[in-house]
């Protein structure tokens, strides 16, 4: 009898597709994936057909729900246009409702419920409107005054929670690195299609982003045994942490790797905005992907507004390097959780999985 029902909302996205991999490979754990589209790989969850920002969607799910002892909340709601929808009103508005309207119909049924987990990140820092303070530390350098759908959310959690059995925990990872089809914010299919455009055409691996700045990354597979640290932890219990993979890197020293695992040679500093390129990669892709027999799917499909993502985090357009985007792991370390991965590792890691999996040729 599993003693433990973890419902994870959010169960196609890089985080919670982590996370259903971490909890499904636990002996004493029934888990529960929330989501509009069911995900490729349920990793023996059971899937409900939700669309959080729907009420009575979630009112009708919530029979589901029942009993449930863990919440990770790992959905999100990003607007077409990426970078600019995070200081949306509408955008803010549309991630606070999904949380209410989830929380409001799992709580009258599950009278055990022990922790919730809440995914942010260095958004809370103001990373998208200002340097960070190096490093920014939980507690100390948190934007308030910039919104940010992350402040909605946890201050709805911080006043449902006053009094109650269960706890919450935060977790603030940085530019995370994983696999999820159509992902808003995954940088390996964007990149792995990328190379193969320029493998076919027998070119290197050209780096296409802009000057380079010091910046930080987290293996998805650690952050979701971050997660489940988190919902054991009594050190863990109504707090924030940052979560990283514990070393710093800048695209330019990294890419010989990257180029490696794709087993192509690294080529010259090209600017290329894949957002605007990636149009005229549809057709191609749809060969190469009859060629090697992938079953990664069409390219909007499989990319999502990753592009926009890929053009973002490696500075496209950008001449000048920038301000170091480095958070502090102190706090997380010290209340217990310590692992660690080697960012060039991790790259190498999910690069020959896209390969192994058929997502990449």
């Amino acid at each position: 009898m599993a003693n433990k029902k973890v419902v994870v909302a959010g169960a196609t996205g890089l985080v919670g597709n982590a996370a259903l991999r971490h909890f499904g490979a636990s002996d004493d754990c029934e888990c529960i994936a929330l989501s509009r589209r069911k995900p490729r790989d349920l990793y023996g969850a059971q899937h409900v057909r939700i669309d959080l920002t729907n009420a009575e969607d979630c009112r009708r799910a919530a029979a589901e729900l029942a009993g449930a002892t863990h919440l990770i909340y790992a959905a999100l709601y990003e607007a077409p246009s990426l970078v600019d929808g995070w200081r949306d009103a509408g955008q803010i508005e549309t991630n606070d409702r999904m949380l209410r309207n989830l929380m409001g119909v799992l709580e009258p049924v599950a009278p055990d419920l022990k922790h919730v987990a809440l995914l942010q990140g260095t958004k809370a820092y103001g990373v998208h409107v200002r340097p960070l303070t190096v490093p920014a530390r939980e507690g100390r350098s948190e934007m308030y005054e910039q919104p940010n759908f992350y402040w909605a959310q946890e201050n709805f959690l911080r006043e449902l929670q006053r009094g109650k059995g269960w706890h919450w925990s935060i977790l603030r990872p940085v530019l995370i690195i994983g696999e999820a089809m159509g992902g808003a914010m995954d940088l390996i299919p964007p990149l792995g299609v990328y190379a193969a455009m320029l493998r076919e055409q027998g070119r290197p691996l050209d780096y296409p982003g802009g000057a380079p700045r010091v910046a930080q990354a987290v293996d998805v597979d650690l952050l979701a045994r971050a997660i489940g640290w988190s919902g054991e932890a009594e050190s863990a219990r109504n707090e924030a942490f940052n979560v990283t993979n514990g070393d710093v890197f800048t695209w330019e020293n990294i890419w010989p790797a990257v180029a490696d695992a794709l087993e192509m040679a690294p080529g010259k500093h090209v600017p290329l905005s894949l957002a605007q390129e990636y149009p005229k990669w549809i057709p191609p892709w749809d060969e190469l992907r009859r060629k090697h027999d992938l079953i990664a799917p069409g390219l909007e499909e499989f990319v999502g507004l990753s592009f926009q993502y890929a053009d973002y985090s490696m500075r496209y357009g950008q001449t000048e390097s920038g301000p170091p985007s480095i958070v502090s792991t102190v706090k997380l370390n010290q209340a217990g959780f310590t692992e660690m991965m080697d960012t060039e590792v991790m790259f190498r890691k999910w690069f020959k999985l896209a390969k192994a999996s058929r997502l990449l040729p």
